[in-house]
């Protein structure tokens, strides 16, 4: 047998192995893994519910990435959700430029790939999606750098609660404006911790919560690729996340749903599943990154299951 052929019967079979894992066989985490997995979960709505989560678009016009954002947007409607759901940086560099120099940048985001798609996406505030923070051409910063994102996307704030899919979504803005030298860290202010504190106490205790954050509030990535003694940037992590897991202790949350990290990774914590949902873009559209191909997710909450798929894009990137 060629040397070819028989490394292709072994990913194959690694393919199939893997895809009967669970999250918790794979030690609820799937970073590299290919792309499948289903565990019991008894916090689910009462009726199915498919999402699909897609994340880090980092739209441009170079290297073809139009094309690649169209295949996207195709590959996400043959999915049929009954959910959309967008975990932020639709474009990418907003928070260092002016609102002039990524116009073109927001458009592309629209016509290649939000405005194809058959269902209004939920998003979230990402930190490329703040424009002109801290702008390096040395125009003055916005006096609301998230003006931009509201009017782009349509909606009066950052932070919202929606009914969808018999669950009540909410999405938080996790990014706080330092302008150190990280310039940003996750974080959720005071005022919103009022807010979530008094809309969860209008969710009944019955309905399902689907929380989205574009910055994760547990991920175990740096552990895995820096290792075990290294602690996540406060640029990469929501650094009170414990504020908002105290809030959400005792309600039923299936699903956290997060980006920002541009891998593929699923975490199991006090019954809720933790996912990471890997990157439209990949390594900022030069291909994987960490193992993780460009792509996005599609979740499945039953009553007493969840089902993760992650969805590559098979797209060959231009970028050098």
């Amino acid at each position: 047998m060629m040397a070819g052929a028989a490394d292709g019967l072994r990913r194959a079979a690694l393919m199939n192995r893997r895809e009967f894992l669970t999250a918790a066989t794979a030690a609820a985490m799937s970073l590299g893994f290919p792309r499948r997995a289903s565990w019991a979960q008894a916090n689910g709505p009462r009726d199915a519910v498919r999402i699909v989560f897609f994340t880090d678009i980092h739209a441009r016009v170079e290297w073809e990435t139009p094309v690649a954002m169209e295949l996207a947007a195709d590959l996400i409607n043959r999915e049929k959700a009954d959910v959309l759901i967008c975990g932020g940086d639709c474009i990418t560099d907003g928070f260092e430029a002016s609102r002039e120099s990524v116009a073109h940048r927001w458009r592309a985001y629209r016509e290649h790939l939000a405005d194809r798609l058959e269902t209004r996406p939920i998003t979230a505030l990402g930190n490329h999606d703040l424009v002109g923070a801290m702008p390096k051409d040395g125009s003055a910063p916005e006096a609301d750098p998230r003006a931009v994102f509201r009017a782009e996307l349509g909606v009066s704030e950052t932070v919202r609660s929606i009914d969808a899919g018999g669950c009540r979504v909410i999405v938080l803005d996790t990014v706080d404006v330092t302008r150190d030298e990280l310039k940003y860290r996750g974080y959720v202010d005071a005022a919103q911790l009022v807010w979530l504190r008094e809309e969860l106490a209008r969710v009944p205790e019955t309905t399902p919560i689907v929380l989205v954050t574009h910055m994760p509030l547990l991920t175990t990535f740096f552990q895995a690729t820096e290792g075990g003694e290294n602690p996540a940037p406060r640029n990469r992590i929501v650094v009170n996340n414990r504020d908002v897991l105290d809030l959400l202790a005792g309600r039923r949350v299936p699903l956290v749903l997060q980006g920002h990290l541009h891998v593929d990774e699923i975490l199991r914590w006090n019954r809720t599943s933790f996912i990471t949902g890997g990157a439209v873009c990949g390594k900022w559209w030069r291909g994987a990154w960490m193992g993780t191909e460009p792509g996005f997710g599609v979740v499945t909450l039953r009553r007493d299951r969840v089902d993760w798929q992650y969805v590559e894009l098979g797209w060959t990137a231009r970028r050098p």
